[in-house]
């Protein structure tokens, strides 16, 4: 296994002083929480994170405008409920914190273990649950993905608009409502702490409707050209989406070079202008990966003023492009 690190067992610790080192406005708490040096003063404290892996998610959003703490998990494991419980009363200053959680059985369970614990403790504790993966026909399965990144900021805004706790878990999930994601991978992602692959994929194999932390997808095909793969991907999301003015994100997997991820971008926006769709604003960067995964995902969203509005605000995060 060719890979960047020193120790299996430390790659956690190891990423996490590296990041530190990185960022002068974060510091790490009990070892694995990431929070901002200067807390702020008033508003609703947003905590998220996950396993580790999806990098800069969530850590590299921890910064003005978007979260106040992210909680790491090992490698694809989920936070113990302790240290969630520990950025939950790092970040507290009064007026409430929002726990953003990714549909996956570990960070619910997790997540909101700690939220019964800090409620008890006497903390105002709400949650919201990202279920944006259309690959799962099920919603109350579907896994949270690259959409979050667009809650972590959104919920950001609306904070530092003082918008109080419980009007932020309203308007968060009814901007969650039209939040849709698929994803593609052309190759699997390589674990570092296990040494092998999520998945097999031949040379000429790719796979449809991957997760973020080396899930199969919903079906393999051979490989295809750009337009038809984007053409696979946005067929699945008009199925969710008939709106003529979009959000879209086109978010890389981690390995997928700049280059080829502008040239997802070209196919895209000419699939979209051949649907009479108007794209209000367009992401494209590595937002929520999964590791060195080559491939991408597609996310789109309703257009909302709001939202839109949320999205051109200033963060101190240099990783929302």
């Amino acid at each position: 296994m060719k890979k960047l690190v020193n120790d299996r067992e430390r790659f956690l610790a190891d990423m996490l002083d590296g990041l530190k080192l990185r960022d002068e406005n974060i510091d790490i708490i009990e070892e694995t929480v990431v929070v901002r040096k200067n807390r702020k003063e008033s508003g609703v404290a947003l905590v998220s994170g996950g396993g580790s892996g999806h990098e800069p998610a969530h850590a590299g959003y921890v910064a003005e405008g978007m979260l106040d703490a992210a909680v790491c998990g090992e490698v694809f494991t989920s936070p113990t409920p302790d240290k969630v419980l520990a950025a939950i009363k790092a970040v507290d200053n009064g007026d409430g914190v929002l726990l953003i959680i990714k549909n996956y059985s570990g960070d619910v369970m997790n997540f909101e273990m700690a939220q019964e614990m800090a409620q008890a403790e006497g903390h105002q504790v709400s949650s919201v649950i990202v279920r944006d993966d259309v690959a799962i026909d099920n919603k109350e399965q579907r896994r949270g993905v690259a959409g979050t990144v667009i809650v972590h900021k959104y919920a950001g805004y609306l904070s530092d608009q003082n918008t109080p706790l419980e009007e932020i878990v309203k308007k968060v999930k009814g901007m969650m409502e039209s939040l849709y994601s698929i994803g593609m991978a052309i190759a699997p992602c390589l674990v570092p702490t296990t040494g092998e692959y999520g998945f097999d994929l031949d040379e000429n194999e790719m796979e449809i409707g991957v997760g973020i932390h080396g899930e199969k997808g919903i079906y393999r095909e051979q490989s295809e050209t750009v337009d038809k793969i984007v053409g696979r991907l946005l067929d699945e999301l008009f199925k969710h989406t008939d709106s003529s003015r979009l959000i879209v994100m086109v978010n890389g997997m981690g390995g997928t070079p700049e280059s080829e991820l502008s040239i997802v971008t070209n196919y895209v926006m000419k699939k979209l202008q051949e649907h009479d769709v108007t794209v209000s604003r367009l992401l494209v960067g590595d937002y929520m990966t999964a590791l060195d995964m080559q491939g991408f995902s597609l996310t789109v969203l309703d257009e909302d003023q709001e939202v839109l509005d949320s999205l051109e605000a200033e963060t101190g995060s240099k990783y929302f492009k």
